[in-house]
């Protein structure tokens, strides 16, 4: 199982203030932030979503392939929070719709980075 998913971001006051106001409605918070990184969650025995700028300090660079999934309880919410990051600042990156027939609805988004979400419900 895994505990926490880090993206890099380029500007954390930006990005902070991003993923504070879209991950609210799941009831996750910023946890703990310190100079480079913030962690989101419910607490800290929890998976955590945690966003740094590069310990090398480089540019950060989202990958090919790579991506991360919410699952807030429902396709409603599936809906609300892809139009919430849209309105936020990201970018489409496929509109909620089913995926799989009776099994993946998905909605996927592109952050202010260009880091790759998703949220979904299985069902």
């Amino acid at each position: 199982m895994l505990q926490y998913v880090t993206v890099g971001v380029s500007d954390m006051e930006k990005a902070t203030a991003f993923y504070t106001k879209l991950l609210a409605p799941m009831g996750l918070t910023k946890l703990f932030a310190k100079d480079r990184i913030a962690f989101f969650g419910k607490d800290m025995q929890s998976p955590v979503f945690a966003i740094c700028i590069p310990h090398n300090q480089n540019d950060p660079h989202p990958g090919n392939g790579n991506m991360f999934g919410f699952a807030p309880g429902s396709k409603e919410q599936v809906d609300e929070l892809h139009a919430l990051a849209i309105s936020l600042g990201a970018t489409d990156e496929g509109a909620p719709g089913q995926r799989l027939p009776n099994m993946f609805y998905g909605g996927y988004f592109r952050d202010l980075d260009g880091n790759k979400g998703v949220f979904h419900h299985f069902g």
